[in-house]
């Protein structure tokens, strides 16, 4: 019983910390462009945490990787690319549309394509099962969350401004970009799912990792696979933000005054982003077998709460109607349900598993 409290002690304050990763951008200057914060951000996310602290969780992380091969690390280094083009793009939803309804459009994606995705492409003997039909239900729900949510969103742009003809003027405005940007967060949500898809490519890599020389539990051992996708997103997203920094010629940003607040800023987002992958892993491993389907739907859905109630905090709703702020509520209220279906499913899914390899288990044993 003490080890599954800490298990969900863990995952709760984890999804605390990943609901909470972008809140830290809403105290640097207006006037600070995008690129010199989320920069150095994605530098510290991908390639100085990785480098600095993963090691010291997974026993000889570098060596594993060395063993594995180029063959078995291409996977995650590849959808580790793409996931990092969905984490700038996330970024990029903060600034057009603020952290409430870009968490809840880019999770609600991000659920829905990261449950189907490895099934899909590891397992497409299981979609027509049952788990794999209570899988589906539960991404349906999930995209009617997105669409609840996006709905939240209008009427919310539509609310926040008054009736004069300057206003609907700025109102069309305001609505175009807050289109774009759930476009964005939508779009980050799927490219996000890339990391689930990048974890299920390094199976070979944590039977190295668990195995001798080095002796790792199947939780550390998952800090190499996770030092591989991020290592991959560093290319897109540290690139991306090179690129515009060179197209905004806004390098001069990184020395100028100021700076070491943004940098301050971006280690804690950094740091917040990092952790709640450590304390989702230490916190899964608590639950037993529980840790997969519980554990799953503890995180995900906390960390969606949280970064909604972090949206009302910091006022981004101040002045909506009640008609809109009962919308978000709603899509959050969805999204939970769908992620508590996909956790049923999941545990499906493993008792599905336990059970084939039980039968075999018998059959193997008979003359």
């Amino acid at each position: 019983m003490g080890t599954t409290i800490i298990g969900l002690a863990l995952l709760l304050l984890g999804a605390v910390c990943g609901g909470s990763f972008g809140l830290p951008s809403k105290f640097v200057k207006k006037e600070t462009p995008w690129e010199a914060l989320w920069g150095p951000f994605f530098f510290f996310v991908t390639i100085l945490l990785p480098v600095t602290v993963f090691p010291f969780v997974a026993e000889g992380l570098f060596a594993t990787c060395r063993e594995a091969g180029m063959a078995a690390i291409a996977g995650p280094i590849l959808f580790g690319f793409l996931w990092g083009l969905g984490s700038m793009t996330l970024g990029l939803s903060f600034a057009f549309i603020g952290l409430s309804l870009a968490y809840a459009l880019n999770y609600g994606a991000q659920i829905a394509v990261g449950s189907m995705g490895p099934m899909i492409i590891h397992h497409p003997d299981q979609v027509l099962t049952s788990h794999g039909y209570v899988i589906m239900a539960g991404v349906a729900i999930c995209l009617l969350g997105v669409v609840v949510s996006g709905r939240a969103g209008v009427l919310k742009t539509r609310s926040q401004e008054g009736g004069s003809a300057q206003s609907e003027a700025r109102t069309r405005a305001d609505s175009g970009t807050i289109r774009k940007g759930m476009i964005i967060a939508f779009v980050s949500g799927i490219l996000c799912a890339c990391y689930g898809i990048a974890f299920s490519y390094g199976g070979q890599i944590s039977e190295i990792a668990t195995g001798e020389p080095h002796h790792n539990p199947p939780w550390r051992a998952s800090f190499v696979v996770s030092a591989l996708i991020l290592w991959g997103g560093s290319v897109s997203a540290c690139g991306y933000c090179i690129f515009k920094l060179s197209k905004n010629r806004t390098w001069k940003s990184l020395t100028g005054r100021g700076i070491r607040r943004v940098l301050f800023i971006a280690l804690v987002m950094a740091c917040l982003h990092d952790g709640a992958i450590l304390c989702f892993g230490v916190g899964a491993s608590k639950l037993g077998d529980l840790g997969v389907g519980i554990g799953y739907a503890v995180f995900m859905s906390f960390a969606i709460i949280v970064g909604n109630v972090n949206g009302f905090i910091t006022k981004e709703w101040k002045g909506a109607s009640r008609q809109s702020v009962n919308w978000i509520k709603a899509g959050i209220a969805v999204l939970v349900l769908g992620v508590c279906v996909l956790a049923m499913g999941q545990r499906m899914e493993a008792a599905s598993k336990e059970t084939a390899a039980t039968e075999a288990g018998k059959d193997g044993s008979r003359p």
